[in-house]
């Protein structure tokens, strides 16, 4: 081969391989010599000038004279890293962050335009499509729904971006600035895993499906039962979606979680089981349930998955659940249990029923 053809081959495979190659090398580590856990808190109005409130649905700054913008973050610089990031769309839950930290994950809560539920959609019967786009709205900031408008700095997308961007700066011994892609402009979406509970997990896993993420947690949830997003096509492979429920949550017992979770696809990747007569890793499966004794309280129910006082507990206290909640973040998504069909008891078109 000519020498000059030769060195211009060499050129072009450098060219094509050298990113992804750096890319690859792309790795995670904390310096200096203060290890601790950090917890971090600031107002999303604070880091971003142009976040406003949207009374019209209820989503102030202020409430009562209470905070209500106030976001929240968590790493520990002990823990080996996993170089994922968990966005929580629900409440602040210290317990359920202090487990995150341990996992050696990143965590945020954020504030954004999300008290339209109980607001909007509220025909009989709601569309098919009403509330899945006003949640992807809420997330993205984008206009997908003609029943609010979301501008972007105040989409969930956008306000973990500057929350990600605040953090980098305020606490550089966590290392946030990994989960901001080199310009800045954006997450590392591939590194995000989005969680929540009830209306949050049900939103998380709305949003999943038109952007590709790294991991999808479902508390109590999805919901969204007259809904057809669930069937969409998934920009997040199906195999990265986790759902955990009690059976005594309505949600469960009237059919919405296996509904959602049939749709989704999570069948394919092994049966329903019953983490109190199970061990991890549950077969590999994306389905988990739990039916602990809840006195028939099915309030509790619907909460008694998470961290908190309606959890189950131990004759010692202890949480009876600590190893799901890890399963749920950490166990490796390429390993799944094999398909099963579809439960023909489980009533996946209940506008007509």
């Amino acid at each position: 081969m000519h020498s000059k053809s030769l060195c211009l081959l060499v050129l072009l495979s450098l060219v094509t391989v050298g990113p992804l190659k750096a890319d690859n090398k792309r790795q995670l580590r904390y310096s200096g010599p203060k290890r601790q856990e950090y917890k971090l808190t600031a107002r999303a109005s604070e880091i971003d000038p142009k976040a406003k409130e949207h009374p019209e649905i209820d989503f102030v700054f202020e409430a009562k004279g209470k905070v209500q913008d106030l976001e929240h973050a968590v790493v520990d610089t002990r823990v080996k890293p996993r170089g994922k990031l968990v966005i929580w769309l629900m409440g602040y839950n210290s317990q359920l962050f202090d487990r995150l930290s341990s996992y050696g994950l990143h965590a945020i809560q954020v504030h954004y335009a999300n008290r339209w539920f109980s607001k909007i959609c509220r025909e009989q019967p709601v569309g098919e499509t009403c509330r899945g786009n006003v949640r992807l709205e809420a997330a993205t900031g984008e206009d997908f729904s003609d029943q609010v408008e979301i501008p972007k700095p105040d989409g969930m997308k956008e306000r973990a971006l500057q929350f990600v961007k605040w953090l980098a700066k305020k606490n550089p011994q966590g290392k946030w600035d990994y989960y901001l892609t080199p310009d800045g402009k954006d997450l590392r979406w591939e590194d995000v895993i989005m969680a929540g509970s009830s209306h949050g997990s049900t939103t998380a896993a709305r949003f999943a499906k038109h952007q590709k993420v790294g991991r999808v947690v479902m508390f109590c949830g999805p919901r969204d039962q007259l809904q057809n997003w669930q069937s969409l096509p998934s920009a997040t492979p199906n195999n990265r979606y986790f759902g955990f429920s009690h059976v005594l949550d309505g949600g469960w017992t009237a059919d919405h979680y296996c509904r959602s979770w049939e749709l989704i696809g999570l069948h394919e990747f092994g049966p329903i089981v019953n983490v109190d007569q199970a061990k991890p890793p549950y077969g590999n499966t994306r389905r988990l349930i739990t039916d602990f004794d809840v006195k028939k309280n099915t309030r509790r129910a619907h909460s008694s998955v998470v961290p908190g006082g309606n959890a189950g507990k131990d004759a010692k206290g202890k949480y009876i659940h600590e190893d799901v909640w890890k399963y749920l973040f950490t166990h490796p998504i390429e390993k799944t249990g094999k398909p099963v069909p579809m439960d023909p008891g489980c009533n996946k078109n209940q506008r007509e029923s």
